[in-house]
């Protein structure tokens, strides 16, 4: 959340002009007070103003023309189409998403390629000092030194900071609540066992994530994919009328930034949704990895905090928001935590010790809101530049999605280009792309892909970018 007694003055400064721009009050081309004028005004320093205007620049918001001064060079207003919405699919169809997943995500870490592909953030954005010693710290605290198995629910340090991060989200839940996982698709894997058998239907947005759809093809799951809108989520409407047609065990959404459209389901959706799930006993796994990812104001709710009758089934973890490579996830499992601890201990017996109890100790004094802040401003600003750069390079015509959190753009093409065949052109470049087809189960998304803005602004990026758009201009 923005706080105006805590955040620099430049940055006060800065949003004040933002929300002008966001509400047309400012539009492309007008020309800003000077820096001298902008000091007078607002009784700030000539220092501040300049900071102030650079943090701006920096997003692309505004830009400096020589002896002129500083003008608005890109408005909200001036973003592409959105993607159109899905249609119905005409059938259940049984999980399978082919070797192409495989091949784009062979090997995320290859520092070679520029990478559009993995959302994940790089290190230059992570606090890895202040991770550093808490690691070292816990290692001297621990006893055994974090060499003695962790209990099968999860360090209980650990679970009592997730309970305290969930007063942000209207959650009212204790560390007795959380089991911690080995990152958010392990959560996802226990909670999809708990509530599921092979055979059974399960519900998911469309485009989906395509870990979910890996990991009911897993499990010799069938799949509906809802329609869903690339603003507010999953139609409701649709799933009402599916409910009447198809037995579905439950469902599998990303309600908050959804991954791969970046839409946010409204909370009033939220809860109409959680309501309607209750009424037909149907189980909810709500995975929230991207929400503390928020480039507005506040946090967004959760379905699980309109949860009362326990069906909710949440899962987070770390990886996007401070050490993907420690591996540090949970659920809150609600009615359900007495299965998932039993699943826990068949599969894993317990999470490692040491990650736990580093996140645990860097939650409690590394001051981690302080990081999500600056977080959230890096990536809001590199979102910004991506879409602009695709306006600038891409076809006419490309429609992008308008996130307002996490780190993925949905790109939808003109019919004639084939995203599979983009793929393999753009890794002559050591360029990597998500085709859209692996987002689905149904004969869909050839003219789509998702694209990561998590790798910094860079001239190598607008390079990449450039170089996609001239590769899908040869193509169409």
């Amino acid at each position: 959340m923005r706080n105006e007694k805590t955040d620099h003055l430049y940055l006060q400064v800065a949003h004040q002009i933002e929300d002008m721009i966001e509400q047309d009050v400012l539009r492309i081309g007008d020309k800003l007070p000077s820096v001298r004028i902008l000091s007078e005004e607002k009784g700030i320093s000539m220092s501040t103003a300049f900071q102030a205007y650079y943090h701006l620049e920096n997003k692309g918001l505004i830009e400096p023309r020589p002896k002129s001064g500083y003008y608005v060079r890109f408005t909200p207003k001036s973003f592409p189409e959105l993607p159109s919405c899905c249609e119905p699919p005409k059938k259940v169809k049984h999980a399978s998403v082919g070797e192409i997943i495989t091949e784009v995500f062979r090997d995320f870490s290859t520092q070679s390629q520029l990478n559009f592909a993995v959302a994940v953030p790089p290190i230059e954005l992570l606090p890895a000092a202040r991770l550093n010693k808490s690691l070292v710290q816990v290692m001297r605290d621990t006893e055994g030194n974090g060499l003695n198995y962790e209990s099968v629910q999860g360090n209980v340090n650990l679970r009592t900071q997730i309970a305290r991060m969930s007063l942000l989200w209207g959650g009212t839940i204790t560390g007795d609540d959380v089991v911690t996982t080995t990152g958010c698709m392990d959560a996802l894997t226990l909670c999809l066992s708990a509530v599921t058998k092979p055979g059974d239907t399960i519900a998911v947005e469309s485009p989906s994530y395509h870990g979910i759809l890996q990991l009911a093809e897993s499990f010799s799951l069938k799949v509906l994919e809802l329609p869903t809108n690339p603003v507010y989520g999953i139609e409701l409407d649709y799933l009402k009328k599916a409910l009447k047609q198809h037995k579905i065990k439950a469902l599998v959404l990303i309600p908050n930034f959804n991954n791969p459209l970046g839409g946010c389901m409204p909370d009033q959706n939220k809860e109409e949704l959680v309501k309607l799930l209750e009424k037909e006993n149907i189980p909810l796994i709500e995975d929230d990895i991207y929400g503390e990812m928020h480039f507005g104001k506040s946090r967004p709710r959760t379905c699980k905090a309109y949860d009362e009758s326990g069906l909710v089934l949440y899962c987070s973890s770390f990886s996007k928001s401070l050490a993907p490579g420690y591996r540090v996830g949970w659920t809150i499992p609600g009615k359900f935590k007495n299965q998932i601890l039993q699943l826990k201990l068949n599969h894993t017996i317990s999470s490692a010790t040491l990650p736990q109890a580093a996140i645990a100790h860097f939650l409690e004094h590394g001051r981690y809101e302080h990081h999500l802040r600056n977080l959230r401003k890096t990536l809001h600003t590199q979102c910004l530049r991506y879409v602009q750069a695709i306006k600038q390079y891409f076809p006419e015509g490309t429609r992008v999605s308008r996130p307002q959190g996490g780190f993925v753009l949905w790109l939808e093409l003109d019919k004639n280009v084939n995203t599979l065949d983009l793929f393999q052109q753009a890794l002559k470049y050591n360029i990597n792309i998500s085709p859209g087809r692996i987002y689905t189960l149904q004969d869909r998304y050839y003219n789509c892909m998702r694209l990561t803005f998590a790798q910094p602004w860079s001239e190598k990026v607008e390079k990449g970018i450039r170089k996609l758009g001239e590769l899908v201009k040869g193509m169409k």
